[in-house]
């Protein structure tokens, strides 16, 4: 078993093999069947219920896998530096700064620097998410409407 170290780097990546996806993509099914609770069965047959918040991450890996996507997981502290938060919108550290100061992204202070909870980067991600979908939205009606876009189906 890995040790979490400090830095918290990406564990190594995972992407699944082809005698493994029929396996996963039975697994992605079982994983989606309304109210199914998974659970870890030892090699002594002790059953264990897996917990809801591992659920969650097992049901997005296997999701990912079925889809022939690559995982990496990534274990991140409660409150992220400056470098961490930029690097997880992909922004630059400068830019989050900006938006720091603007007060788009809450922050605390650790001596002079500063610090950025995860959760409250997340809300922001989401939060940017949405709002860029609604404008792609509102431009594909303006082009639309302008007869510069032809969306066939």
């Amino acid at each position: 078993m890995k040790n979490i170290t400090e830095q918290n780097p990406p564990l190594e990546s995972v992407m699944a093999q082809e005698p493994e996806k029929s396996s996963i993509k039975h697994l992605e099914n079982m994983l989606q069947l309304e109210g199914s609770r998974p659970k870890l069965v030892g090699v002594d047959g002790q059953e264990i219920p897996i917990p809801e918040s591992v659920c969650q991450i097992l049901h997005q890996a296997v999701h990912a896998l079925a889809l022939g996507k690559v995982i990496s997981v990534v274990i991140q502290d409660r409150e992220l530096t400056t470098q961490k938060a930029a690097d997880i919108l992909k922004v630059s550290r400068p830019y989050l700064i900006k938006l720091l100061d603007q007060g788009e992204i809450p922050c605390i202070r650790v001596g002079t620097h500063r610090r950025v909870r995860f959760d409250d980067l997340m809300k922001y991600k989401e939060q940017r998410d949405i709002n860029r979908i609604k404008c792609l939205q509102e431009l594909i009606e303006v082009t639309e409407e302008a007869g510069l876009y032809d969306y066939e189906e």
